[in-house]
């Protein structure tokens, strides 16, 4: 049991573990039954890149222009938001981003905002191996994805609110994820 706790995520044991040995990790978890790890939910605009710092982002955005999500800034430094989340994958949790698309998309704009978004994580986070990234409809229920207690980092205040894990807002990101062992 204790070689399970060395891997983070699924994509790396399955880089390391030959087929059978990734069967017997999957086996032991579901005996484990309501053991489930606990996820941290990062949103992407307004927590991790400063989508609304970018000029003129709301009429690109509503031009269906997917550039405000590829030139965003950080909000935070993001060596020690990497480093903060590879540690807390290293001790048990799994980290996950949740991030809504554009209102009022297209499937084509969808696309290309999702696109825009995997980017923007692999050139900020590169060596941060995520264990899930979802990206939701505007009006999607975040909590939905939470597992009861889950911990979700999001700056707003309606998903904030609705969480029924812990919410944090993401004002305080760095230090508040620090908090979590």
């Amino acid at each position: 049991m204790a070689r399970l706790e060395i891997f983070s995520s699924y994509a790396r044991a399955k880089k390391l573990l030959t087929n059978q040995y990734l069967c017997a990790i999957l086996y032991l978890e579901r005996k484990q039954g309501d053991k489930k790890m606990t996820t941290i939910w990062l949103d992407m605009d307004g927590t991790m890149a400063d989508l609304y710092g970018v000029e003129n982002w709301l009429p690109m955005l509503e031009a269906h222009n997917a550039t405000p999500y590829k030139v965003a800034k950080p909000l935070v430094r993001m060596t020690t938001l990497a480093r903060l989340l590879n540690n807390r994958q290293r001790k048990g949790y799994r980290v996950c981003v949740i991030s809504a698309l554009a209102k009022n998309s297209t499937n084509a704009y969808d696309t290309a905002v999702m696109e825009a978004k995997r980017d923007w994580l692999k050139k900020h986070l590169a060596s941060v191996q995520f264990d899930e990234i979802r990206f939701v409809p505007y009006t999607y229920a975040k909590n939905n994805a939470n597992n009861g207690n889950d911990i979700l980092f999001d700056d707003e205040a309606r998903h904030l609110d609705a969480w029924t894990g812990t919410a944090i807002d993401a004002k305080n990101l760095l230090v508040e994820l620090k908090k979590i062992y």
